[in-house]
């Protein structure tokens, strides 16, 4: 009897095995690669030489004073995709304060000129995975007269920039404006020579 019920118990484990762990993986991947190749392979960007320097999906670290900085990291002192995670706090949660990264509240004041309690949330506070790649137009908009200072640039040419490299909502109506950091900072390269290295 036992017997019986063991074979086709095999049988039904080992089809499923090669349906949802062989099958099913190959197909979603060929129709991935297929579709959306870019996408697929982690939405890489590219320099001119080739050379991969990032992906579109993931922050990195900016802190010279050249350089639009990114949201801060839950990863610590970079943008570590193993490492993801956040504190799931909104903006009604009491204890979001809390959450509040000192030390980029200090840079803001320190190098942009921002006020405390009037620095966008973004800046202090880390994503919802940690590993965000974009900037509210708000943040962006705090450190123009930075960038455009240190790399000798006009405010309103640096500002262009962002105007350039500001995605509006998902769709027209999901999420906010928003800015990657990442391609902001490669246009920013590409635009303007350095007056001089801080």
């Amino acid at each position: 009897m036992l017997r019986n019920q063991i074979r086709p118990a095999l049988v039904v484990t080992l089809v499923l095995m090669l349906i949802t762990g062989v099958a099913y993986p190959a197909v979603v991947t060929a129709i991935a690669q297929l579709v959306f190749p870019r996408q697929a392979n982690g939405s890489l960007i590219n320099r001119t030489n080739g050379a991969v320097i990032g992906s579109s999906l993931i922050g990195q670290s900016f802190a010279r004073p050249e350089y639009f900085h990114p949201r801060p990291s839950a990863a610590g002192n970079g943008y570590d995709d193993t490492l993801s995670g956040g504190t799931n706090k909104g903006p009604t949660d009491r204890k979001l304060a809390d959450t509040l990264i000192a030390q980029a509240v200090d840079s803001a004041v320190k190098n942009d000129g921002a006020t405390r309690g009037h620095i966008p949330s973004d800046l202090v506070t880390s994503s919802g995975s940690g590993l965000d790649p974009h900037i509210s137009p708000a943040s962006a908009d705090l450190q123009v007269a930075r960038v455009a200072r240190v790399r000798g640039a006009s405010i309103a040419a640096i500002r262009a920039l962002v105007h350039q490299h500001t995605e509006p909502r998902q769709f027209g109506i999901l999420g906010e404006g928003r800015v990657n950091v990442l391609l902001l900072n490669m246009a920013l390269d590409s635009a303007f020579r350095m007056a001089s290295h801080n």
